[in-house]
């Protein structure tokens, strides 16, 4: 599952670094708020959690797509991702924004495409609905366990609509841990928006320094930081570089047990 992860990181890095100096321009024009990046750990009274890769293992599902497509099962789990993530950031470009249920059925769709295997509808609907039973990642559960200890508010903020996170949450057995969950449906545009890192703060209400925001995708922690935000990058493959967007995490930590045990109150 690794070298998987890897892979596609290897592939998805150069388009999501392109994409993302565009979205900024876009942002520029509805008030995005450009900040310099800072380091702070104490002082944190609520952490926003990106969802897919962070909390939910993405490639989990490759397992059910070997069985239905053996000897395809690794590259259509890539491709379904790269597309998956590209299309949000199209989409939030162009102006067109779709919920991202739609937006990994679009991706699914173009991945069997791509490598000429039959996606029947049974086949479509059981890898759909796999999506909302992602496995959490083996950290993830005692690392917001030890968060929560230390009374600080805890919240998903993902691109992903709210039936989606809220029925993975409950299935990864997280969704007593969470004060709220945060989709971009409220806002109708994708991550790297300032607009969806705001939405954050206003539902979380808390200050723009007290808020911490993590995720294992260093274009998500380029964002983040650049919206203003104290963000914490779970790297999640050791060698994996951050992205040259010139905005950096103000901590870098391999699980969430780590950040839990670097963070003060």
């Amino acid at each position: 599952m690794n070298s998987n992860r890897r892979e596609f990181i290897r592939d998805v890095t150069g388009t999501l670094s392109a994409v993302t100096i565009s979205s900024r321009a876009l942002d520029a024009s509805v008030g995005g708020v450009v900040a310099q990046p800072r380091e702070a750990i104490k002082g944190i009274k609520a952490f926003a959690f990106d969802a897919y890769g962070t909390l939910f293992d993405v490639f989990s599902v490759t397992t059910l797509c070997e069985e239905l497509f053996p000897g395809n099962g690794i590259a259509l789990a890539q491709i379904w991702r790269r597309k998956q993530l590209q299309y949000s950031l199209l989409r939030s470009l162009m102006g067109r924004h779709k919920n991202f249920w739609f937006v990994t059925e679009d991706a699914l769709v173009y991945a069997a495409k791509s490598l000429g295997v039959n996606l029947t509808s049974a086949r479509r609907e059981r890898l759909m609905e796999a999506y909302l039973t992602l496995s959490a990642f083996p950290d993830v559960r005692k690392g917001l366990e030890l968060l929560k200890q230390k009374r600080i508010k805890l919240a998903i903020l993902s691109n992903g609509e709210p039936r989606m996170l809220e029925q993975a949450a409950k299935s990864a057995g997280i969704d007593t841990l969470l004060d709220d969950i945060i989709s971009v449906e409220s806002v109708k545009i994708f991550k790297v928006s300032p607009r969806v890192y705001q939405l954050g703060l206003d539902r979380l209400q808390v200050s723009r320094t007290a808020l911490g925001f993590v995720s294992s995708n260093s274009w998500d922690i380029s964002g983040a930081a650049s919206a203003g935000l104290t963000s914490f990058w779970i790297q999640r493959e050791i060698d994996e570089p951050p992205d040259e967007l010139g905005f950096a995490a103000a901590s870098v930590v391999n699980s969430l047990t780590e950040l839990a045990s670097l963070v003060g109150v």
